[in-house]
């Protein structure tokens, strides 16, 4: 949904970034999405598809309406970002454009004043949300080690398969759900907490196929009573356990591992963020109280790239 690298600051406007969101805004008050399209570079065209760039662009005219004002805000890397006026509301809107003034890099996200708590890493006691030896995917504080890196919200997540020992997270060939290991596996609570949101209405994906209407798929968000709010998602449909308002135990059965969501395989997505509201949330790093990792035990230990963990 968004192409984007990391950050550090200038103030100078660019006039190439300019003249393209000059052309960004016409195209995109008239719906033309196939002309914004055509202005991606051809790097950005195979990283975000014409589908997923229409997809993008009608669920951000849907909620916010056509453009009426952009104010520079500051130079962000390759990133020139803007403070973006629409009729239902006010977006950070990030372009990155390269010398022959293709669109490199496109971003939006609802404007803030960065005013909500600040959370660095848990401080809640936290156990692994499954049973027996999971693989960390995704993990870590860099690029290679976490593609979720550039995304506020999720910036610290973990995607967590489950790998034979051969390294392959399925059985045969991999062209259904249940040739994954962890497809149905059975998803628990980290810790103490209550259930803020619980959503098990969404279709599980046929492997390689991502459903980018809504994100997390099937999903369940938790609060701690030390206000850290803990998403697992793409949960298989039908198996979430829990609702809204309910408390749960650690080690307490949440649901089953599935492929709902933005997901490409059954998988867990599990993270920390500030806030309830994905929108304006900034992830914190997850350190798990005493697991084992790649056979050794560890204390206080936060999982990255290549992990093999499980619950000490």
């Amino acid at each position: 949904m968004a192409l984007f690298t990391n950050f550090s600051f200038s103030q100078t406007e660019s006039t190439n970034a300019r003249n393209a969101l000059n052309k960004f805004e016409q195209y995109y008050n008239t719906a033309q999405f196939d002309s914004i399209f055509a202005m991606f570079s051809a790097e950005t065209k195979i990283g975000l598809p014409l589908d997923k760039t229409k997809a993008f662009l009608s669920q951000l005219n849907n909620g916010f309406g056509k453009i009426k004002k952009r104010t520079f805000i500051s130079n962000q890397d390759t990133f020139s970002v803007y403070k973006t006026e629409l009729e239902k509301g006010i977006i950070t809107l990030s372009v990155a454009v390269d010398s022959n003034n293709a669109i490199t890099g496109l971003y939006a996200k609802p404007y803030e004043n960065d005013t909500f708590p600040k959370l660095e890493r848990n401080t809640t006691k936290m156990h692994l949300p499954f049973k027996g030896e999971w693989s960390v995917f995704w993990g870590g504080d860099t690029k290679e080690q976490n593609y979720h890196v550039n995304a506020k919200f999720q910036k610290n997540a973990f995607d967590i398969v489950i790998n034979n020992e051969q390294g392959k997270s399925y059985r045969t060939n991999g062209k259904s759900n249940e040739d994954y290991y962890a497809f149905g596996q059975p998803l628990l609570a980290p810790c103490d907490a209550e259930v803020i949101l619980a959503v098990d209405g969404v279709k599980d994906n046929a492997p390689g196929i991502l459903n980018a209407l809504y994100i997390p798929g099937n999903s369940v968000l938790l609060k701690t009573r030390n206000n850290e709010f803990i998403l697992l998602a793409h949960f298989k449909q039908g198996s979430v356990m829990v609702k809204k308002g309910d408390t749960v135990k650690q080690g307490q059965l949440l649901g089953s591992c599935g492929n709902s969501g933005n997901s490409s395989e059954p998988h867990l997505h599990f993270h920390i963020q500030n806030i309830e509201d994905m929108s304006f949330a900034t992830g914190a790093k997850c350190f798990f109280e005493k697991i084992e990792v790649n056979g050794a035990t560890q204390a206080d230990y936060s999982p990255v790239k290549g992990d093999r963990v499980r619950q000490n």
